[in-house]
């Protein structure tokens, strides 16, 4: 979902990588951040841009890696230390009504009515292409959390929200002085509007003190 502005940012000279389609369902916290790390170079400096629940493993990622900044993208956004859940209770309750016998969810573009999510995509294209590479997760996942070390958020960091539905998250990003713009649209924003997307991704690492290089 994010190639559309990854493309956009490499033209504005910045070197970019997204994490791989899974193969399989991950079943647990650690084999998404396993994933994450395996494409993070390991001696470079990053710039994490965190979108949805991605957002909750950017402080474990700051542990193994060195992260000079982050964007969290209309994402979970961790407290300063303790652990963080997954999915918060009432999110996990949605959930459980939605899983089968066997305990797996649906791909998540049936966990809403066919016009919510219909809604979310720009062409019937894209939303193939997306739901093409979706996995069945496990309800089980939704119940982990994920620990979060103290000192994580002493780096420049940003805030860019699509409509109101983090605005919980925007406000605490502005609690802790970080630079926070709010876009008019819904989650996939980055399929929809990737132009205008990957535009203030830019504006907001410069207000961060973080440019491309040259």
């Amino acid at each position: 979902m994010w190639e559309p502005v990854a493309a956009l940012l490499a033209r504005a000279r910045w070197s970019t990588v997204t994490p791989a389609a899974w193969s399989s369902a991950p079943t647990t916290a650690e084999d998404v951040l396993q994933s994450f790390l395996a494409v993070l170079p390991a001696a470079a400096d990053i710039v994490v841009l965190a979108h949805s629940n991605a957002g909750l493993y950017v402080p474990a990622l700051t542990t193994t890696r060195r992260v000079v900044g982050c964007v969290f993208v209309d994402a979970g956004l961790p407290a300063g230390h303790g652990r963080v859940r997954l999915a918060p209770p009432a999110v996990e309750e949605f959930l459980r009504d939605r899983a089968d016998e066997h305990g797996l969810l649906p791909p998540w573009t049936r966990w809403w009515s066919e016009s919510e999510v219909a809604s979310l995509f720009p062409d019937d294209a894209t939303r193939l292409r997306v739901e093409r590479e979706q996995q069945r997760l496990p309800l089980s996942y939704f119940a982990q959390s994920l620990a979060v070390p103290s000192g994580w958020d002493n780096r420049p960091g940003a805030y860019l929200a699509f409509g109101d539905t983090y605005a919980a998250e925007r406000h605490e990003a502005t609690q802790r002085g970080w630079p926070v713009t709010t876009l008019a649209g819904r989650h996939l924003h980055t399929l929809t509007a990737p132009r205008q997307v990957a535009e203030e991704i830019n504006a907001l690492l410069g207000r961060m003190g973080i440019k491309p290089p040259p």
